[in-house]
């Protein structure tokens, strides 16, 4: 096959090691020094952000916030106690 450019390279180039959703090897070529094409994972600042930011506290689950709402727990069931005494 003879084309006006030259796709020697690209052809003989590495290819992407990944896994596509049907289960067949990734056709695509890896990028140059990766081991993954630009879909799987070779592009730059592609993947997860370093650190786990997904571990930040965002109010609702820190203890100051839990333990505020055990307070306000008790403090509606002692209301509650009270009321029935009183009715």
């Amino acid at each position: 096959m003879s084309h006006i450019r030259n796709t020697g390279a690209m052809r003989v180039s590495k290819r992407c090691g990944a896994t596509t959703r049907s289960g067949t090897p990734c056709q695509a070529p890896a990028l140059r020094g990766k081991v993954r094409c630009r879909m799987h994972g070779g592009a730059r600042r592609s993947g997860a952000p370093r650190g786990n930011r997904n571990a930040r506290k965002h109010g609702m689950f820190t203890q100051a916030a839990m333990a505020e709402r055990r307070q306000v727990g008790l403090l509606l069931e002692q209301a509650q106690d009270l009321l029935e005494k009183m009715t």
